[in-house]
């Protein structure tokens, strides 16, 4: 989509936040675990949803760089639920035409768990139909600090001059750098921020908050996300005249 365009289709690239599964297991008197394997079935269903849909790219918080603070058990509970949902469904993945991506600091994750990501992304690095991104052990500040460190190697080198650092130049060393921003951001859950999620990439994204728990969010409430995104006009800095002139043109 241009920076001209009303955003009368579907976006490009959506990043959703999964918010709610400890509090949706709460509110049925079952343990957060149960919360946590049922957002898997909701990430099923969307991942489904977004590729019948035509969407280029998906990008799915599953563990920020901040959750190691939950509790040891907990954290221990959602990798081995990541290794084994991971084995499950790659293959499907695959036959979809699916390529799977991973970002964030794999180092902190065991090594069977690196091994997987690795396998993962060779086995379906030739598909075309959509990306799907799973941002683990990910952090905006991280991602932006990671690219900041490969700029400053590549001055070190004398490849560029501090004086022809732009933003275009991180752009090209951040994370996603050769697929379209996010044109849509979905938080569920309730809240309403952020949270160090693709903070470089997120900056002329249109944000979506609703208060339904991840593991209720379904292809028809993401049908009203879409639909919410496709009524907005995305300026880029312009006034809705020029926007509307720049189309007619």
């Amino acid at each position: 989509m241009t920076s001209t365009e009303k955003s009368s289709g579907l976006p490009q690239h959506i990043a959703i936040i999964m918010d709610g599964n400890g509090r949706w297991a709460r509110a049925r008197m079952l343990p957060r675990y149960v919360g946590h394997r049922e957002g898997v079935k909701a990430v099923k269903t969307i991942v489904e949803a977004c590729r019948n849909k035509g969407i280029r790219a998906l990008t799915l918080f599953a563990f920020s760089s901040e959750n190691w603070r939950r509790p040891r058990d907990e954290v221990g509970l959602l990798l081995d639920l990541f290794i084994r949902t991971l084995k499950k469904e790659v293959e499907a993945l695959h036959r979809n035409g699916i390529r799977v991506r991973f970002i964030g600091d794999r180092d902190a994750f065991p090594k069977d768990l690196r091994e997987l990501i690795a396998e993962t992304e060779d086995k379906t690095r030739a598909n075309t139909t959509m990306d799907l991104v799973i941002a683990a052990n990910y952090g905006g500040q991280w991602d932006i600090a990671q690219a900041l460190r490969v700029i400053a190697r590549r001055i070190a080198a004398g490849e560029i001059n501090p004086e022809d650092i732009t933003p275009d130049i991180i752009a090209g060393e951040i994370s996603l750098a050769d697929l379209p921003e996010p044109d849509l951001f979905i938080r569920t859950g309730g809240e309403q921020r952020i949270s160090n999620f693709l903070l470089w990439q997120l900056a002329y994204t249109e944000l979506y908050f609703t208060d339904v728990l991840w593991p209720a969010f379904n292809e028809s409430v993401l049908d009203e996300a879409l639909q919410s995104y496709a009524n907005r006009q995305r300026r880029f800095g312009r006034t809705g005249d020029q926007v509307e002139q720049l189309k007619g043109a």
